[in-house]
């Protein structure tokens, strides 16, 4: 009787990741706020289209400081655009503002202003940093030093009032902010690609694409690369939030996005009736980003204990 070998299909990073109860948590409450995001999104394209005030700007002076779950009943009534809206029951799930505005249509449009930062930023700082340190540890030497040298004198200025002073230049609104995020935050992406190319350089699979007389960028992208690209997935789960953040820190400060409702522009709006008992805006908006910053932060922990080799050779 002969034994017939088996070959056993290795799961793959995505597999693994969703393995684990507390990760397959995550992914699920991220792909809501994703979820979010994209109908935040439709809603601002379809007001945008038609030329109308946007649901989540719609003022109602008599619903004013709605505490969650009430419903309240609004008379017909004309936009200042002159559209009539016609009466209506609406329910406030996480009541409204100080301008009668509910908040969870405004928190949802905090999700895709959230989502645009961080992935329009991440498109920016994520491509720069690997460009520049796969040539600086690749070819070393000059190039290196080059690329050291850039390091060291961005990090060396302050980050916010960099990004600040980019904003102010490229003029209050989403473009400033894309622009100052993704211009200052590029270097702990580079720093690390850096490191591992380095030691990737010198490895045999490397050397052998040199003899058989490969080129240069065939060697860097499509041989050492693939076997870095799990740092820039870690990177993405780091810089998402802290994108998240700053943007949130600058809206705050009335320099970010102007008419839309970011995560900042509501803690500001709110914070001065936190004395007067409504709550419900603050909380609501510290959750959300508290939330997914938690997310984020779980899921690089994840990645990177099950792309390190150090760690899995420890647990096996």
């Amino acid at each position: 009787m002969t034994s017939e070998a088996v070959a056993v299909r290795e799961p793959n990073l995505w597999q693994r990741l969703w393995r684990p109860l507390s990760t397959r948590l995550c992914l699920i409450l991220l792909g809501l706020y994703t979820l979010a995001a994209v109908y935040g999104e439709v809603v601002y394209r379809v007001a945008e289209h038609r030329d109308t005030v946007a649901p989540y700007n719609e003022i109602h002076m008599g619903s004013r400081y709605v505490p969650p779950m009430t419903v309240v009943e609004w008379a017909e009534h004309t936009l200042p655009d002159g559209t009539v809206v016609p009466a209506r029951t609406h329910r406030y799930i996480l009541g409204s503002d100080n301008l009668g505005r509910d908040v969870l249509q405004r928190l949802i449009q905090g999700a895709r202003i959230a989502f645009h930062v961080g992935i329009v930023t991440s498109l920016i700082a994520i491509p720069l940093g690997v460009l520049l340190g796969c040539l600086g540890g690749y070819f070393g030497g000059n190039v290196d030093r080059f690329v050291v040298w850039i390091c060291a004198t961005v990090s060396a200025m302050p980050g916010l009032l960099f990004i600040l002073a980019i904003t102010m230049i490229a003029g209050k609104g989403l473009m400033g902010i894309y622009l100052g995020i993704g211009l200052t935050t590029w270097v702990g992406v580079c720093r690390s690609i850096r490191g591992e190319v380095l030691k990737h350089r010198d490895r045999a699979y490397v050397q052998a694409a040199k003899v058989l007389g490969y080129s240069w960028p065939r060697i860097l992208f499509l041989h050492i690369l693939p076997n870095v690209m799990h740092i820039v997935l870690i990177n993405f789960s780091i810089r998402f939030p802290a994108a998240v953040g700053t943007e949130v820190f600058i809206s705050f400060l009335g320099i970010g996005v102007q008419g839309e409702p970011s995560w900042g522009i509501m803690i500001n709006n709110a914070r001065a009736r936190l004395w007067q008992g409504i709550w419900w805006e603050l909380t609501f908006v510290s959750l959300a980003i508290f939330l997914l910053v938690l997310i984020f932060n779980h899921l690089a922990d994840a990645i990177r204990d099950l792309c390190d080799p150090a760690l899995r050779n420890r647990k096996a």
